[in-house]
């Protein structure tokens, strides 16, 4: 740990007052004192933002989140706080009830091009053989390019067929989804109400996800 923080330390110093927030990155995995140590180093340092890395790894989700119940409260509220890495629907809400502010992840793109569509009910598997055919976007009501004109039959075949299309209108349904979900949570802050939308979403993604288990086991 003494490394890591001689390293931040170097960096910050090099930095110096360049345009830019340079960020602080909180190490230590799994192991409470380690990370307490490591924010603690940072915060003596100094810097206009803080991230969380190494989670996101493989780790349980319940790991995960004790990590962030435990930082969190500590990190100071007038940084921005980046947890670096984690990107599923679910993981960003829970995160985002916990006081994170930021994230960066392939996923959106990634799955997209798998074929893998997230929804306002769940990830939608287009490469399924029930979407040939069909006439229905991928979301009913998403403004997004690719839901406005195109079916999920039309995208089932390019992705089925190895076209790039198919991959490229995926991801740019994908970015609208998530754009869309950090837009409802911002919403939700200024409202009061983000613990009545986290509890809604907990529910629904849960359940899809379980779905998804059963239908693969």
């Amino acid at each position: 740990m003494l490394l890591c923080l001689e390293g931040a330390r170097r960096s910050r110093d090099a930095h110096g007052d360049h345009p830019g927030a340079l960020f602080g990155i909180i190490q230590g995995g799994m192991y409470s004192a380690l990370r307490q140590e490591s924010l603690a180093g940072l915060r003596q340092i100094g810097f206009p933002g803080y991230a969380i890395g190494g989670l996101s790894v493989g780790e349980d989700n319940a790991l995960r989140l004790r990590v962030l119940d435990e930082l969190l409260p500590q990190m100071p509220e007038a940084c921005p706080r980046y947890l670096m890495g984690v990107g599923k629907p679910l993981d960003i809400i829970e995160a985002v009830a916990r006081g994170v502010d930021m994230f960066d992840c392939v996923l959106p793109t990634r799955n997209a091009r798998n074929g893998h569509l997230f929804t306002s009910q769940g990830v939608l598997r287009i490469r399924n053989a029930c979407h040939r055919g069909s006439a229905v976007p991928v979301e009913e009501g998403c403004e997004c390019f690719a839901c406005r004109h195109f079916s999920r039959g039309f995208l089932h075949h390019l992705q089925q067929c190895g076209e790039m299309l198919g991959a490229r209108l995926a991801t740019i349904h994908n970015l609208h989804y998530y754009q869309g979900l950090m837009a409802s949570l911002r919403r939700a802050i200024q409202a009061g109400q983000l613990a009545q939308f986290v509890a809604r979403q907990r529910s629904l993604l849960q359940e899809d996800s379980q779905k998804f288990q059963a239908a693969a086991s």
